[in-house]
């Protein structure tokens, strides 16, 4: 079998789309060059199946990655759209269904007091930020080397050697000055975090984190880890930033913070809470979203912010999992069933290989582990993995195309498709390593 199957209207697509669009793409791991190959061009989806523009069908573990946890084109939240577009795509003004989505979303958090929706996670983090510095009356904030929390210009911060090192920025554009600002630590590496936090006394606002990485792939937290930071951070007088854009809602009604039972001050969202629409939120304790314009003084404006179409696909998808019963058990029986049959594929072929999960999230990793932060994933055969991102490609199963990303299981997925995506893992792995 090639590994290459037949894409002909998908390869002139990209060639079209490279004379006009940067790389051809409008998100740069969409361009498949971390797995040696030229993207598919997506056609449509439903359930836990996409096509390609050249008729392919796949078994999807992107999942727009992540927020399709009902599946595509779930029948209830379409027609919600559709109603919702019906009656006009964007007012600019206040919606009954915003105060709805907000209301269910603190129901369901309650650390979440009062929530701000915003237009992309991206958008979550870099207000969520600006608020902290101004509620603690600081600037410097720390991050976790491999999390990432969108592509603002704090958060773009290549880390040190050390966990004390000055930041450089890690891409062109991004100012020393706001480099200066980022203070790097290690996943689960509590001291490194209490060592910067000495390191600079009273100076840092805030400490944000993945709660379970998923940027780096899939990297759960040590049992000690999201305590400790709580602890740290209430000592230190900084925020505690739980970024929640993957995680709220994927691992639990209640999210991360609710499966690992730690509370975080402020809370970011995306994903998940637009039903597959562009989307993103942040909230938190109440004295703190206080300080947001109009309530305070702390300015954070979007045009499309609330948008009707999203929150209409939002309220639908979380309405949808609050109100199907043992909804996340039932994922985690099937998210286990593709968990033992990979590593069961692994210990049969004894190949250097490792998987991790987090409830419906999974990371194969092309390295004998265990992985526990940026620098374990960084160990991986890139190369290995590209051989078989292809091998599962033309096996009918659409995985993310890095390494450094979680795979995801939805609701639509059915035991029949994981037991041949476990097949085809097998034999991918067979030609990856052969």
């Amino acid at each position: 079998m090639t590994d290459r199957p037949a894409t002909p209207r998908s390869d002139a697509l990209f060639a079209r789309a490279s004379g006009v669009i940067p790389g051809g793409v409008n998100s740069p791991v969409r361009a498949y060059r971390a797995v040696g190959r030229t993207p598919v061009f997506i056609a449509r989806a439903r359930g836990s199946s996409v096509w390609d523009e050249d008729g392919n069908e796949y078994i999807d573990y992107v999942g727009s990655w992540g927020p399709m946890i009902l599946g595509h084109a779930d029948p209830e939240v379409t027609a919600a759209v559709v109603r919702a577009a019906g009656d006009g795509t964007s007012f600019g003004a206040p919606t009954a269904s915003e105060v709805e989505v907000a209301e269910l979303i603190g129901r369901l958090i309650p650390s979440v007091e009062m929530v701000r929706m915003v237009n992309s996670g991206t958008e979550a983090t870099m207000s969520a930020l600006r608020l902290a510095r101004a509620f603690t009356r600081r600037e410097k904030v720390i991050k976790f080397e491999g999390c990432y929390h969108g592509h603002s210009d704090a958060f773009l911060i290549r880390a040190g050697s050390g966990a004390t090192t000055l930041s450089v920025p890690d891409s062109p554009g991004v100012p020393e000055g706001v480099a200066a600002g980022t203070l790097n630590a290690r996943y689960n590496d509590a001291a490194s975090v209490e060592a910067l936090l000495a390191a600079h006394p009273g100076a840092v606002a805030a400490v944000i984190v993945e709660p379970a990485a998923g940027n780096m792939g899939c990297v759960p937290p040590r049992g000690d880890f999201l305590p400790a930071l709580r602890r740290l951070a209430t000592e230190h007088g900084a925020l505690l930033v739980f970024d929640e854009v993957m995680t709220g809602f994927r691992l639990g009604a209640g999210g991360a913070q609710e499966r690992y039972g730690v509370r975080p001050d402020l809370t970011t969202l995306g994903k998940i809470i637009g039903g597959g629409l562009p989307v993103g939120a942040y909230g938190g304790r109440k004295d703190v979203m206080s300080m947001i314009a109009p309530s305070g003084p702390v300015y954070q404006a979007g045009t499309l912010s609330g948008n009707p179409l999203a929150m209409a696909a939002g309220l639908s998808t979380l309405r949808k999992i609050a109100g199907t019963p043992d909804f996340y058990g039932a994922l985690e029986r099937l998210s286990s069933r593709l968990e033992e049959g990979i590593r069961e594929a692994i210990r049969s072929l004894g190949v250097p290989c490792c998987v991790n999960r987090v409830g419906s999230m999974i990371t194969l990793f092309f390295t004998p582990g265990p992985v526990a932060d940026y620098a374990g994933a960084l160990g991986s055969d890139t190369k290995r993995f590209g051989a078989y991102f292809r091998a599962m490609l033309s096996r009918g199963v659409y995985l993310p195309p890095s390494q450094f990303e979680a795979a995801f299981v939805s609701a639509a997925h059915t035991e029949e498709e994981i037991d041949r995506t476990i097949a085809s893992a097998r034999a991918a792995l067979i030609a990856a390593f052969a």
